[in-house]
C-alpha cells in the first residue's frame, strides 16, 4: 500500500494531479482543497499522501495535501452511503479543520453544501463520526483538566472534539492545547495552532 508520493508535479487540474516519480506518471484523484494548494507548483517537487482503492474493474489512487485530509477521507468513506466521490466532494467544499468543526458542532447544513451530499447524508456523517468521538472517554486526570478550565471550557471542549475527529487522541489534543492563548483566539485559530504543535511531534 502506498503511503505517499513525492515527485515532480507534471499536471494539475480541478480534480486530478499527475506526479512523475522515476519516469512514471501517477494519476491521482484530488480534492479542490488539495488542488488549490498545489496548482501553482507545476514542475516543482510535491508530496501527496495517498489512498488506493481497488475494485473489480479499476484501481484508483487518491492524493491529499495533508495527513489530516487523508484521515478525514478515510473516515468519510467508512460512513454508510458515502463513497470516495462524495468524500472528495466534501473535502473540496471545506478544509479538514472546518469539516471537523462542523461535525463537532453538529452543523449538517455546512456539510450538505458539498455536491452529492444531501441533508440526510450529512446528518448520518455527523452521527457516525460523533460516535467515534464519544468513544474517546476521558480518564480521571483528563476530566480534572476539563473541570479546571474556566470560562473557556466550552471552547476548549469544541477544540478537543475537533482534533478527535481529525484522528488525534484526547491526550494528544489536550497536550497540544498547553500554552495556547485560548481566551483571545477564535476556535479555528486555536485548532490551527494545535495542529502546528502536533505536526512537530
Amino acid at each position: 500500500m502506498l503511503h505517499h508520493l513525492t515527485g515532480e508535479l507534471f499536471e494539475c487540474g480541478i480534480s486530478h494531479a499527475v506526479i512523475e516519480c522515476g519516469g512514471v506518471g501517477y494519476y491521482l484523484n484530488i480534492s479542490g482543497n488539495t488542488a488549490s494548494k498545489i496548482s501553482s507548483k507545476t514542475g516543482e517537487k510535491v508530496t501527496l499522501y495517498t489512498f488506493m482503492r481497488v475494485s473489480d474493474d479499476a484501481v484508483d489512487l487518491f492524493g491529499f495535501d495533508s495527513e489530516q485530509e487523508l484521515s478525514v477521507f478515510k473516515m468519510l468513506i467508512c460512513v454508510s452511503g458515502v463513497g470516495a466521490k462524495s468524500a472528495i466532494s466534501v473535502l473540496s467544499n471545506m478544509t479538514p479543520e472546518k469539516f471537523a468543526m462542523a461535525v463537532s458542532a453538529k452543523d449538517a447544513k455546512s456539510i450538505a453544501k458539498a455536491q452529492g451530499i444531501g441533508q440526510k447524508t450529512a446528518q448520518r456523517i455527523i452521527l457516525e463520526l460523533k460516535d467515534k468521538v464519544a468513544g474517546n472517554i476521558p480518564t480521571e486526570n483528563e476530566t480534572a483538566y476539563d473541570e479546571a478550565s474556566n470560562s473557556d471550557a466550552g471552547k476548549i471542549g469544541d477544540v478537543i472534539d475537533t482534533l478527535l475527529v481529525l484522528g488525534y487522541t484526547r491526550r494528544e489534543a489536550m497536550s497540544a492545547l498547553t500554552g495556547i492563548d485560548s481566551e483571545n483566539l477564535s476556535l479555528e485559530e486555536i485548532v490551527r495552532c494545535a495542529l502546528k504543535k502536533l505536526a512537530k511531534n
